[in-house]
């Protein structure tokens, strides 16, 4: 596995070199492809080149050993420092997700407990818009249902970054691990004998896609206009602005009423589309590949149970990574990241045991 590195260094040299030659400086299109994987190689390269070098210390520091005992004592901590070095190694060395660069489409939608099912999507709405200032992310509300006393039955946001992300840092490779079934344990506000009740909400996060890369044939949709609701069913237009659209091969169904404009709706309405259609190409070729789908901790199945939000105890629970904190205030004011990083790293753990298998 290591020395796949090798092929990958040489060719981080060949990128430098190319970007010097006047027919890839001059394409704005392949200078921009160029330095894009140019960057994505830099970590690989630096954590290679940090590895050779812990390596040769430490052989070095054998033979020195060999003639003088006092160098012994070097070796553990050189032993430990080559070993560290194996490992950031490896661990960029894992297949990454080409998607890893997108930015996503988020949706929350309510599930068990009616309406306070409704407020919990909401506090989880929350959450999301506020880790995603955290991490200097723009986002952007493409359509919300709300519910009588002020929760989301359904919400869709689309979450950005700005300007080019680190590896690993865009949207989708932090927050692709949020999907699936949150359930929470709390005294609703409609509980008159303060008993705690269990509800849950689904969340589904989805890779944004360029309308260039998802081809929708026009006949294979069929558009529905209806006038906007409010919570309790309340006009909130007096037009059939509103949009649903259907994709008949699939049977895809996508609503939006959040904007004035019919053209609008209609826009914000394909993106939903585009990105959900995206992600079902995505879910096929991980099905084909069953290895890889096994060592994936990330999930957009709502009906898997991911996480348990517990009110009464301040307590928050990560089923998949066994990750618990009794922070929940602070994770539901935007503190993902604990929480993101347990995700990460047991998803690693598991592509290097089938990796290394």
């Amino acid at each position: 596995m290591l020395e796949s590195a090798a092929a990958l260094v040489e060719e981080h040299a060949a990128l430098e070199a190319s970007m010097a030659d006047p027919a890839v400086a001059g394409d704005p299109d392949r200078i921009r492809e160029t330095n894009k994987r140019y960057a994505a190689l830099a970590p690989t390269v630096t954590a290679y080149h940090a590895w050779r070098t812990a390596v040769g210390d430490l052989g070095a520091a054998r033979e020195l050993a060999a003639e003088d005992p006092a160098f012994a004592e070097e070796i553990p901590a050189l032993q430990e420092a080559a070993t560290a070095a194996e490992d950031r190694l490896r661990r960029l060395l894992i297949p990454r997700d080409p998607d890893d660069d997108r930015d996503v489409i988020l949706e929350v939608k309510a599930g068990e407990g009616g309406e306070e099912s409704a407020l919990f999507a909401g506090d989880l709405l929350r959450m999301y818009l506020r880790y995603a200032e955290r991490r200097g992310w723009r986002t952007e509300v493409i359509d919300a249902t709300e519910s009588d006393l002020g929760g989301y039955k359904d919400v869709q946001v689309a979450v950005k970054a700005r300007g080019s992300s680190a590896p690993g840092e865009a949207p989708w490779a932090r927050l692709k691990y949020e999907g699936g079934v949150h359930r929470v344990q709390r005294v609703p506000i409609t509980e008159s004998q303060g008993r705690i009740h269990t509800s849950a909400a689904g969340v589904w996060v989805m890779p944004e896609a360029e309308e260039v890369e998802v081809t929708i044939d026009p006949n294979d949709l069929r558009i529905d206009v209806f006038r906007s609701s409010g919570p309790g069913g309340q006009s909130v237009n007096t037009t059939d602005s509103a949009v649903r659209i259907t994709h008949l091969p699939t049977g895809t169904v996508v609503s939006c009423q959040n904007e004035k404009s019919q053209l609008q709706n209609r826009e914000a309405a394909m993106r939903v589309l585009r990105a959900r259609l995206h992600q079902m190409a995505m879910d096929e070729a991980h099905a084909a590949a069953d290895a890889a789908r096994a060592s994936q901790v990330r999930t957009v199945d709502r009906s898997e149970r991911i996480r348990t939000y517990n009110f009464p105890e301040n307590r928050v629970s990560d089923h998949r990574t066994g990750y618990k904190a009794y922070n929940l205030d602070i994770v539901l004011g935007g503190d993902l990241d604990p929480i993101v990083e347990s995700a990460i790293t047991a998803d690693e753990a598991a592509r290097l045991a089938v990796l290394g298998s």
